[in-house]
């Protein structure tokens, strides 16, 4: 079973859930908090599906392009991975993080609590971008409004998504075209509608990114 509510924390989002399925690429990384682990997901470029007995795992999923800034750690060196927080900051800091979510009442309080603390202030030049390309706006025109040359967004965005925009507006026409379709809006009108040539790029985008067929993505979720 999976919830999940908006976090304190602007933009994020807390979530609970057993462990198990098919994670789709959203842009986003989280914090993780499991059986007494402090962990980080990193952006993941396709389906990360996940295996082994079930049990509760408990996130906070920052808006893309934030939780560099809270880790000290660009994005795209944790491209398609999932670390232990001891990896990325010192043993002695995790293992008081650690005792303290233990200690918690709810394991989600504390690591909004934790965020809260070291968050940095949103990347307005960021949160523009993401903005715009989740509108289905072109990479070079959203350059071009924001003042970034293509290069100059590029470097960025592999720090702040871990990859760069090209990639980051196809994770977010996927995520646009699932919830259309989710909605009972024919494949081929949810295609057209999200910028696809066709309705068979948005299969073939939902294989690549997703790593099985659209109407078997639908029947799962």
């Amino acid at each position: 079973m999976y919830t999940e509510r908006p976090s304190r924390l602007a933009g994020a989002v807390i979530w609970t859930g057993d462990g198990s399925g098919r994670v789709l690429p959203d842009g986003c990384m989280d914090l993780l908090w499991h059986e007494g682990r402090l962990l980080v997901a990193g952006p993941d470029t396709r389906a990360y599906v996940t295996a082994g007995a079930s049990s509760t795992w408990t996130g906070l999923r920052f808006s893309p392009g934030s939780a560099p800034a809270f880790l000290g750690v660009p994005a795209h060196e944790l491209r398609d991975r999932r670390v232990e927080l001891a990896d990325l900051w010192p043993l002695s800091e995790v293992r008081r993080l650690r005792s303290r979510v233990a200690a918690a009442a709810a394991p989600a309080t504390a690591l909004e609590d934790i965020a809260l603390e070291r968050a940095a202030p949103p990347d307005p030049a960021l949160r523009a971008l993401v903005t715009a390309l989740d509108a289905g706006r072109p990479v070079a025109a959203t350059a071009d409004e924001i003042g970034l040359g293509a290069r100059q967004l590029h470097r960025r965005s592999l720090v702040a998504f871990g990859y760069g925009p090209k990639t980051l507006a196809r994770i977010l026409r996927l995520r646009r075209a699932l919830a259309l379709a989710g909605a009972g809006v024919p494949f081929a009108e949810t295609a057209a509608r999200c910028g696809f040539a066709d309705q068979a790029h948005l299969a073939r985008d939902v294989r690549e990114l997703a790593g099985v067929p659209l109407g078997r993505l639908l029947a799962a979720g």
